[in-house]
């Protein structure tokens, strides 16, 4: 085979890429009535500059979908944007001093290169980036909807403080020794005005709502579930007692989901930040409280709530009265009841409830039964809290009834006594949103001495991040430093007032991104809703699994937000979602020293060592992280093999949930195959035959069919191949679509042509051509379009836009071409298969039984001896048992 006819990836593909985008393949078109629209989306990366393979395998997911649908007939809009605001380019501006926003859209322009190289079908007409004031203008604008509705305020929150750089950081900036990672300062915790978005206020909805999502994973809608964390209970008033033991004003309110248990409760702990502590700690107490709320001051929320930490706490020296039978019992202060949570403050019932009963043997606290399984005593169960269902027990008039009647019962009871209310709560918090950094979309407010919080008039909007900005990490917020930004006059009363210099959290900007993308050059509006009401919801929304909570879940409740603020018409933003696993690389660890080794540096991977010590190293598959020395970089794989190789890899080695293990050697075999394919079509040039003027079409197909002439057996098998491809590739791109298996149709329809093409006529072999291409083309674009130019299936001359191979119509599966005449039929002997016949595929159980009888494999294996017994599977097997 000459040079020329070789297939050479790099020789054509960024051709076609050219070609495609200079024909506008991709723009998205007019939805016209009757028309069926489709909406494509991956979620938008982060600009890091850099593509990884996690990035790939998303996005070739969601371009051989989007293509499939094109396929179909249906108008499809696939668009692309950056999830551009947030700390690293805050962190570049400070180490590299460089502008965030040069530096950001440097990476940008990278990153869109990186991927058009793969082949994409993005129309990059509809790019955002949510940096760029033409979007933020309108994520300040979805804020002011907000404000507006009532669903944004302020109050005071807890916030990470660097006392040395005397600034606030993310959680992230802080080292899992509770400092700083840039000045190494201990994090203090501090309160500060904050805003908020009720998200609380949509609990309910976003519970209920799940049941809806039939697309989405079962796994991610738990995960979402428990994560807004619905509970059924009670909150219950303790009376705070003075010195003397007689009832005062105050009231310690806690909510349980317990309320069977309250005649059993022995202590009330308290949040160390609950506003209660400093009133009702007494002076005995005061330095051990003041002294424990510093240390707890310094714990992440996690560490405070971990399951496998030992529960710290100290008395404040009050007592509150239990209202259902009068008892005094102390209050507590402890690590693990959190200020956001309920009401800050919980009951302490040791005998049912593990953690209590940890607290209580810990802190020597009384334990008092008061639920026993039925028929039990309540001695039996000492040695920890019984959980479970059972009676009641020392609970006054409530004793003998079970625990689920006695949680209505006394609820019922402390309502009408004025010291109980049946209660729905949720797990879920308020939304904070403030940032105090520079690199995010400001918030749109104004504060007046006289008028307050005073919302930036819409028509002034965007309210623009300056750009000339000195920065350093420290000294706060940059923009609360720059007088001349910050101090405006009141929009109101024209008094001179302050901007706010908090920005918003980047899920702000992501939670609304996928609307955008409907009407992306709208300047009046974020989106018109005919546009929005037209595309959406997402039909196919593709992303990680470490998405599954928070973005998703601002994402359903923005929806939710804006449907009811009239500006679009459905209730939920996707209807079907894949959570891609990940791509993991080998990796070689030293177990002594925890190094990681790049594969670079073993020389023998049948027996790994460390190159320094000689230590034998551990071999693993795990996500590829520069970190780890694991990576492959995309760029290598497609300079070496073509982008169709890439994405063939990706999509044919592991089904699109499941983590993928890199594997060079697979990579080759996918490469292979795609020659296999090359060839196939130079051997159908090299014949003569051409797909052009519809040759192999459904119609030409159907007229040939009409003819006299019946088809040989090898045209048999090769339309049987090519429908049964085109019925299973169908099934696989639908619904739940499993890439892996779609492509190993393509290998069964490739090596059935390399069987059965070179003996069936021009019609048939032109018609499993025109089909493989077609299947073939939302997996391997450039390859099947470059095949399609060569067959003839366009001329050089047509207009792309309407005879490339990726406007040509998916084909429909013939069913009568997967009728057999005959099928084989195993015959087994002596418990091992010895052969297969070929018999008529109507044929009896006595006819199946006869055929093998008299083939010539039950004569040589039975050597003239008749069976004891013959088992007939009718279309599958005979077994003769000798």
């Amino acid at each position: 085979m000459s040079e020329s006819s070789r297939y050479q990836p790099q020789a054509t593909e960024a051709g076609w890429q050219r070609a495609w985008k200079a024909n506008g393949l991709h723009s998205t078109p007019e939805v016209k009535a009757g028309d069926e629209a489709f909406y494509a989306l991956s979620m938008f990366p982060y600009p890091s500059g850099n593509l990884h393979m996690g990035h790939v395998r998303n996005y070739v997911i969601t371009d051989v979908v989007a293509r499939v649908q094109r396929l179909r007939g249906k108008k499809v809009l696939h668009p692309m944007g950056w999830d551009a605001f947030g700390l690293p380019a805050e962190n570049a501006a400070i180490e590299r001093g460089v502008d965030p926003g040069a530096w950001t859209d440097q990476n940008i322009a990278s990153m869109r290169e990186q991927l058009d190289q793969l082949g994409l079908s993005i129309d990059w007409d509809r790019e955002v980036a949510t940096c760029h004031a033409d979007y933020y203008r309108w994520t300040q604008w979805l804020f002011l909807q907000f404000l507006e509705a009532g669903l944004a305020y302020q109050k005071d929150a807890t916030v990470n403080w660097d006392p040395i750089d005397q600034t606030v950081l993310a959680n992230e900036q802080v080292d899992s020794e509770g400092r700083s990672w840039r000045s190494g300062a201990l994090v203090e915790k501090r309160k500060l005005r904050q805003w908020f978005l009720k998200i609380t206020d949509y609990a309910q909805q976003l519970l209920d709502d799940l049941s809806q999502l039939d697309g989405w994973p079962e796994r991610v809608r738990t995960m979402q579930a428990n994560w807004i964390g619905r509970s059924t209970g009670a909150e219950l008033h303790f009376t705070v007692v003075d010195a003397g033991g007689q009832d005062t004003e105050e009231r310690v309110t806690v909510f349980t989901t317990r309320p069977d248990t309250l005649f059993g409760a022995s202590y009330v702990v308290l949040a160390p930040e609950h506003p209660l502590v400093p009133a009702l700690t007494t002076v005995a107490h005061q330095t051990e409280v003041e002294a424990f709320c510093d240390l707890v001051s310094r714990q992440s929320e996690q560490d405070r709530t971990a399951e496998d930490k030992p529960k710290r706490g100290v008395p404040i020296g009050s007592q509150v009265r239990n209202p259902a039978n009068g008892e005094l019992i102390p209050i507590w202060i402890a690590d693990y009841v959190l200020a956001e949570y309920g009401t800050g403050a919980v009951m302490g019932v040791p005998a049912h409830d593990q953690r209590d009963f940890l607290f209580a043997r810990q802190y020597e606290l009384p334990v008092k039964q008061v639920i026993i399984p039925e028929g039990s005593d309540e001695h039996a169960f000492e040695g920890g809290a019984w959980t479970e269902s059972g009676v009641l027990i020392h609970s006054a008039g409530f004793d003998g009834l079970t625990n689920t009647a006695a949680k209505t019962a006394i609820t019922k009871a402390g309502e009408e006594g004025g010291w109980a209310k049946g209660k729905v709560q949720f797990r879920l918090r308020d939304w904070l949103i403030s940032r105090q950094r520079y690199w995010g979309c400001p918030i749109p407010v104004i504060h007046c001495e006289s008028c307050g919080v005073v919302p930036v008039p819409s028509e002034q909007l965007p309210v623009e991040l300056p750009r000339d900005i000195a920065f350093s990490g420290k000294g706060g917020s940059p923009l609360a430093q720059l007088e001349r930004w910050v101090n405006v006059d009141c929009p109101c009363c024209g008094k001179p007032a302050r901007r706010e210099t908090d920005t918003m959290d980047t899920f702000m900007c992501s939670s609304w991104y996928f609307l955008r993308y409907s009407d992306a050059k709208n300047s009046q509006l974020p989106f018109a809703k005919n546009a929005v009401d037209q595309w959406l919801p997402v039909d196919q929304y593709v992303g990680g699994i470490e998405h599954a909570i928070l973005h998703l879940l601002y994402s359903r409740f923005f929806t939710k937000v804006l449907r009811d603020r009239g500006l679009l018409g459905f209730d939920e933003p996707f209807q079907r979602l894949l959570t891609q696993g990940m791509v993991q690389g080998i990796t070689y660890k030293n177990p002594k020293t925890g190094k990681y080794i790049p594969p670079s540096e073993v020389a023998d991977a049948t027996d790994p060592r460390d190159p320094l010590t000689g230590d034998p190293l551990d071999t693993f598959f795990e996500k590829m992280s520069k970190s780890k020395y694991n990576g492959v970089d995309p760029a290598v794989v497609v300079d070496k093999y073509g982008a169709d190789t890439a994405r063939m890899f990706i999509l044919f080695k592991a089904p699109p949930e499941k983590d993928l293990e890199w594997d060079d050697a697979d990579v080759e075999g996918q490469f292979r195959f795609l020659q296999r394919i090359w060839r196939l079509a130079e051997t159908a040039r090299e014949r003569g035959l051409s797909l052009a003027h519809g040759a192999g079409s459904a119609e030409a197909v159907a007229e040939a069919m009409g003819s006299a002439v019946p088809l040989s057996t090898a045209e048999q098998e090769l339309r049987r191949a090519v429908h049964t491809a085109i019925q299973e590739v169908t099934d696989d791109l639908d619904g739940d679509v499993q890439f892996n298996t779609a492509v190993s149709e393509l290998m069964k329809l490739s090596n059935a042509m390399g069987t059965h093409l070179a003996d069936s006529s021009d019609v048939f072999a032109c018609e499993a051509l025109r089909t493989l291409l077609i299947l073939l083309a939302p997996f391997a674009p450039h390859l099947a379009e470059e095949l399609w130019l060569k067959l003839g299936g366009r001329n050089g001359d047509d207009t792309l836009a309407d005879t490339s191979i990726h406007t040509q119509r998916w084909p429909e599966s013939d069913v009568s071409a997967l009728v057999r005449d005959t099928v084989p039929l195993v015959i087994q002997i002596k418990g091992k298969v010895r052969g297969n016949l070929e018999v008529p595929a109507d044929a009896d159980k006595a006819t199946l039984e006869r055929l093998a009888l008299e083939s010539d494999i039950a004569a040589k294996w039975l050597e003239g001896k008749a069976p004891s017994r013959v088992i007939v599977v009718p279309g599958k097997l005979v077994n003769l048992v000798p």
